[in-house]
């Protein structure tokens, strides 16, 4: 029986094993994608600290990812009507079976709250197929939303950006970034940088990261940060600091990617008054945090937005920086080492140690670490 390669994730806190996963079968609409690349992202520590609520483990981790159509049924079609081929170097949107019925997709227009939303790599269980990306193969159910990779772009490069890419693509236009604009990003993991790179595109001055460890800091001043602020610095001086690089003001949009609760405070006192803060990095509950809503939001007339997953428009957005600035900023050098599948449990320990800025599992390369 043809089989598929997987590193699983079995249950919260347990080790990764390698399993061999039954091929589906494919229905008309449906392909199967060979695996580049997957990345290994901070939703998948998560996942393995059982932080997610709602996870059918055991579960196929990696949610963005990039491959080569092998097996296509039937024709399959991109946005603008032209047929996919075997072959073809493609990602895809990672969420699928959005109703398009609901209030949420019909009324409200945010199909990132849709009830019936499910995820590769985060909601799929294995029960229900090979539906993640730490994975030989992928299997693309008939319906989900594939992207061709533009021509010119690194694979690398997209992988390198990845979740955090498109993610912040949705953060900035949460924000309403324009030219010269003062931003602040807190966080420096892979969400942090696309936003710091987004915000520099933009236009933005001075774009100011806050956050750890220290060669993230310096990978940021490559990606468009003009200035980085560490976490050992006391609160009150990165306040000071910041307003000092903003004629005493603040910055005008502060986006919060560090995923602690903490840091959506610190946003409310960077910002200026009337800003905008968008809180992009709460992606699981890490409990409450103190703020001062006359002090820090209602006095200063803050607007506050949240940020939640994406949708194809933000994958689609993300391609067209990589395709037509991407060369602008270094991109690749994110993914500081690569992972076989036989590694996969490395990698995501890496990415909990913050020991790289990126991680990337390559199912089908080669079996040993490779660091970049």
């Amino acid at each position: 029986m043809k089989t598929i390669r997987a590193a699983v994730m079995p249950a919260p806190n347990l080790p990764i094993e390698l399993r061999d996963v039954p091929w589906p079968d494919l229905a008309p609409g449906a392909a199967m994608l060979r695996t580049l690349y997957s990345e290994v992202c901070g939703t998948d520590v998560h996942l393995h600290h059982g932080k997610l609520s709602g996870v059918p483990y055991p579960i196929i981790p990696g949610h963005v990812s990039i491959g080569h159509l092998a097996e296509i049924r039937g024709t399959v079609r991109d946005i603008d009507g032209a047929p996919f081929r075997e072959g073809d170097l493609v990602t895809f949107l990672d969420v699928h079976e959005t109703c398009g019925a609901c209030r949420e997709c019909l009324v409200t227009k945010q199909s990132t709250r849709c009830p019936h939303r499910k995820v590769y790599g985060i909601t799929y269980g294995l029960n229900d197929g090979p539906l993640g990306g730490w994975a030989d193969h992928i299997w693309m159910k008939p319906g989900v939303k594939l992207l061709r990779i533009p021509e010119g772009v690194d694979p690398l490069s997209f992988i390198a950006g990845g979740c955090g890419l498109v993610t912040s693509v949705h953060a900035a236009e949460r924000a309403e970034l324009r030219l010269g604009m003062s931003v602040a990003v807190l966080g420096a993991g892979p969400v942090g940088q696309a936003a710091a790179a987004l915000a520099a595109l933009s236009g933005a001055h001075p774009v100011i990261m806050i956050g750890a460890p220290a060669p993230r800091l310096d990978f940021a001043l490559t990606m468009g940060a003009t200035h980085v602020l560490p976490l050992e610095m006391p609160h009150a001086e990165r306040v000071e600091q910041v307003h000092a690089l903003t004629a005493g003001r603040g910055v005008d949009v502060v986006i919060e990617a560090a995923g602690d609760p903490r840091a959506v405070g610190e946003a409310l006192d960077l910002v200026r008054d009337g800003g905008r803060v968008v809180v992009a990095g709460q992606y699981t509950d890490g409990g409450d945090t103190p703020y001062n809503p006359h002090r820090q939001i209602n006095r200063k007339h803050v607007e506050i937005r949240g940020c939640w997953g994406c949708d194809y428009s933000h994958v689609h957005r993300a391609l067209q920086v990589l395709a037509h600035q991407g060369a602008k900023l270094p991109w690749a050098n994110a993914v500081t080492a690569t992972y076989s599948l036989e590694r996969a449990a490395e990698g995501l320990a890496a990415v909990e140690s913050r020991a790289v800025v990126k991680a990337v599992v390559e199912p089908n390369g080669k079996q040993t670490t490779v660091s970049r």
